[in-house]
């Protein structure tokens, strides 16, 4: 049996395509979409984070899932991003290319931010405090973005990140653009 090729069938004669995974890009991805079956497709909403983040401009967070206040924005890597920094955990996962993750354990993340605040706030200028390194992500790649502390992405070339957050200020709406209509 050759791998990739196919998979033996149990008690046959012939070899059955195996099924493929497919991964988008941002260079190479389908729309997509939902096929109800037995409901009201304006119960549900569809939206593909490759095509919204072609669309977007760079490092603008748009909100392609929402359950609550809970948020899985995506978003367009490219250059630098401004500094950032939250009152709870964020996690971001690389979905294309290669982005990388500053990070700075702030002096003072109250002054930085109001720690009853939701989502991620824009940091005006450097961060002040202790440089704590970087994280370089690729597809598949996530990286913690703790609380008390500031971060920005950079990307040499157009990536695709989400980030699981909460809806805040940075957080774009779109609903109306980028989800399936039908």
């Amino acid at each position: 049996m050759s791998s990739g090729s196919g998979a033996a069938i149990a008690g046959g004669t012939g070899i059955e395509p195996a099924a493929a995974t497919i991964f988008g890009s941002l260079a190479d991805y389908a729309k997509g979409g939902v096929q109800v079956i037995d409901d009201d497709p304006k119960n549900y909403v569809f939206s593909n984070v490759f095509e919204v983040a072609d669309t977007s401009g760079a490092y603008e967070r748009v909100a392609v899932a929402k359950n609550f206040e809970y948020i899985i924005e995506a978003v367009r890597a490219e250059g630098a991003s401004p500094w950032y920094t939250c009152a709870h955990d964020e996690f971001a996962l690389c979905m294309d290319g290669e982005i990388e993750v500053d990070f700075v354990k702030l002096d003072d993340a109250d002054a930085a931010v109001d720690a009853e605040s939701e989502g991620a706030h824009l940091i005006d200028g450097e961060p002040e405090g202790r440089n704590m390194g970087r994280v370089v992500l690729r597809r598949g790649h996530m990286a913690l973005l703790p609380v008390t502390a500031a971060y920005r992405f950079r990307a040499a070339a157009p990536s695709v990140m989400m980030i699981q957050t909460i809806q805040g200020p940075v957080t774009v709406e779109k609903w109306a653009e980028i989800c399936q209509q039908d």
